[in-house]
């Protein structure tokens, strides 16, 4: 732990939370204090003479939650959700947005709403130069049916004009996305990848390609999303257990991202992989315009739903918060190491009698749901939003949050 130079004064005292931090290996009741919009120190009974504290005993102390799969080109895009909404109410304080645009539209994300965000917003460019472009409720059109859609040379000088930004390179793989094109599209958007030294982030669909077919074609570093999706073309062979082309991507370095959706989170799946011991690398919501309203909703519901199928509350933290961050090669946000910015969400574990929900219908009781107590941005207090989809369900009377 660490301590304060003799009379350096904090801004903010976070007393007596449970901090939660995986990349420096912090598990335990520890105050943490912020100044000039950093961790300035981490320890038990800091001295707090000038400092505004705040008792958040009880509570969970995480580094700024980071949703790496969401859709937030809002109102440029059909299928995007407002950010600042989204952030508010999943206690985010970054979301990093997998492929709503492509080079053809960018500008106006970087330019209309990023810029305007007081949330840390990145993006995966879509291969595809329209990006996602037809995607409402009762409309899907594949944006990766055709090559001439799929511009490597203008992807890559977008990107390389926006590497502050943009993380890496977008593709979705698989049925009517792709279309006959099929693992030509990957292969495309693998070509910008290669070009940029970017990880790239792969969406999985029903076949063709197989599940197998994309996997195989990963690198380390690259994210296949949606890992945990429901049959047909899952992880899971017939025989119940994570089929090898999976196993050999991890081994290589590949990363399996949860991003719920309305389509790409089944109970028959992510309980195969967990008793075979393939665990998720990171958790995302895939937010949208149609999974906002569930059975997804978004980060923190999702973080809920993995602790529930019995992944520890340690894990589920480390795969929204550290994890996330190096996936994405942001290796200064993600923990709460003294120097780094103050990026933090405080959480309580409520016991909960919740029914979660997959995305075909299937029902699994819960035993306790995280909820936001507040949130810091670079040392700044946030506000945290109500969720009134889950707040009838947390027992132990009335749930208040902190603004």
């Amino acid at each position: 732990m660490t301590s304060p130079a003799a009379g350096q004064g904090f801004d903010i005292v976070l007393r007596g939370g449970r901090v939660l931090d995986e990349r420096n290996g912090i598990d335990g009741v520890f105050d943490v204090a912020i100044k000039a919009g950093r961790i300035a120190a981490l320890g038990k009974d800091l001295a707090t003479a000038g400092a505004k504290v705040e008792d958040v005993s009880g509570a969970i102390v995480a580094p700024g939650l980071i949703d790496i799969h969401t859709h937030v080109y809002h109102k440029a895009t059909s299928l995007s959700v407002d950010p600042g909404f989204i952030a508010r109410r999943s206690a985010c304080t970054t979301l990093v947005d997998a492929g709503s645009a492509g080079a053809g539209n960018y500008d106006g994300f970087r330019d209309y709403v990023m810029i305007h965000s007081p949330y840390r917003i990145f993006a995966f460019l879509n291969i595809s130069f329209p990006g996602i472009f037809g995607f409402d409720k009762g409309v899907s059109i594949g944006e990766a049916t055709l090559r001439s859609m799929l511009p490597v040379d203008k992807c890559v000088a977008k990107v390389e004009a926006n590497r502050d930004r943009i993380i890496g390179v977008k593709v979705r793989i698989g049925g009517p996305v792709t279309g006959e094109l099929g693992l030509g599209a990957l292969e495309m958007a693998l070509e910008a990848a290669n070009a940029l030294n970017l990880p790239l982030m792969t969406h999985i669909g029903t076949a063709p390609p197989s599940y197998a077919d994309v996997v195989d074609m990963l690198r380390p570093g690259d994210i296949l999303t949606h890992c945990y999706r429901p049959d047909p073309n899952s992880a899971i062979g017939p025989d119940g257990k994570v089929i090898d082309a999976v196993l050999k991507a991890r081994q290589r370095g590949v990363l399996f991202d949860i991003a719920h959706g309305m389509g790409a989170f089944g109970y028959d799946s992510a309980e195969a992989a967990l008793q075979d011991g393939f665990k998720p690398d990171v958790i995302s919501s895939d937010v949208h315009v149609i999974a906002v309203e569930g059975p997804g909703y978004d980060l923190l519901h999702t973080m809920s739903k993995l602790l529930n199928c019995g992944l520890s509350l340690p894990e589920v933290i480390g795969m929204s918060a550290s994890r996330p961050a190096l996936a994405i090669q942001k290796p200064e946000l993600g923990h709460l190491g003294v120097g780094a910015v103050a990026d933090i969400t405080v959480l309580k574990q409520y016991d909960s009698n919740y029914v979660f929900q997959d995305v075909v219908g299937k029902r699994r009781q819960g035993s306790s749901l995280l909820q936001p107590v507040s949130v810091y941005l670079a040392g700044k207090s946030m506000e945290v939003s109500r969720r009134p989809f889950e707040e009838s369900f947390l027992i132990g009377g009335h749930h208040g949050h902190a603004h």
